[in-house]
């Protein structure tokens, strides 16, 4: 693990501690909008705090709650908070994404942590994805999970029409709210599929991880299986059902 990562790890630890610390009521207040579109939560500006904090050094941050914070030949795109809503509600499904793109717009590391399970998800450029738990220092390679039975459908509840198919279709899935911790978890499940406008901030550090599969990105949808039958049938059905906005 090179130093950015150490840096991004060092960082995810102090989120865990701060919003597990600090009184719960005054992280539910709603603030401004964010640059992504979302509105910012107390939990997304305290993250959002540790991570320019820790990381600023390394490059340009560009954050979904304050778009660029600063200068830097390097851009760091994060999600303090991903899952804000679930956080809010007592729902045990949100985290942190962090991903880097070196000078030239090369992405060179990224890192997904699951702050409700201490998972920690981490690839460095030209190697393979990796799974340790937060206050651990033990990595293993993520290996793919032959026994799946279900997909993650995110913003499923935006698209009653697609939902009736997948059912129709005898296709399982769940939809838990959290695009980049959904994306890290694509070698667990049959699929992960997302369908809506597509912003940097869900996916980037997501995709990372996601390096080996069958990945298909369009302008309101991805669709990343370990399977290409699964794949190709998402694909037929999206295409064939879903206009974008």
């Amino acid at each position: 693990m090179n130093n950015f990562l150490l840096a991004t790890l060092k960082a995810n630890r102090e989120v865990f501690k701060t919003i597990n610390s600090i009184e719960k009521k005054s992280m539910y207040q709603k603030y401004d909008q964010g640059a992504g579109g979302d509105i910012s939560s107390g939990f997304d500006l305290v993250a959002e705090k540790i991570f320019y904090e820790n990381l600023s050094e390394f490059g340009s941050i560009e954050s979904e709650e304050s778009g660029v914070m600063n200068d830097g030949e390097c851009k760091i795109i994060i999600d303090p908070i991903d899952g804000s809503d679930n956080i809010a509600s007592n729902f045990s499904y949100y985290g942190t994404s962090v991903a880097k793109l070196n000078s030239y717009g090369v992405l060179e590391d990224a890192m997904v942590c699951n702050l409700a399970t201490n998972e920690v998800f981490w690839i460095s450029s030209q190697e393979v994805p990796m799974y340790g738990r937060l206050f651990e220092d033990k990595w293993e390679v993520i290996e793919e999970n032959n026994f799946s039975k279900i997909g993650i459908f995110e913003r499923a509840y935006d698209n009653p029409q697609i939902v009736q198919i997948l059912k129709d279709n005898k296709i399982k899935f769940r939809s838990p709210g959290a695009i980049a911790l959904s994306l890290a978890y694509a070698r667990w499940v049959d699929f992960v599929l997302f369908v809506g406008p597509i912003r940097i901030y869900d996916v980037v550090a997501g995709l990372a991880l996601c390096k080996g599969l069958e990945v298909v990105i369009q302008e309101d949808f991805a669709i990343v299986s370990k399977d290409k039958k699964i794949s190709s049938k998402l694909f037929d059905i999206i295409s064939k059902n879903f206009v974008g906005e």
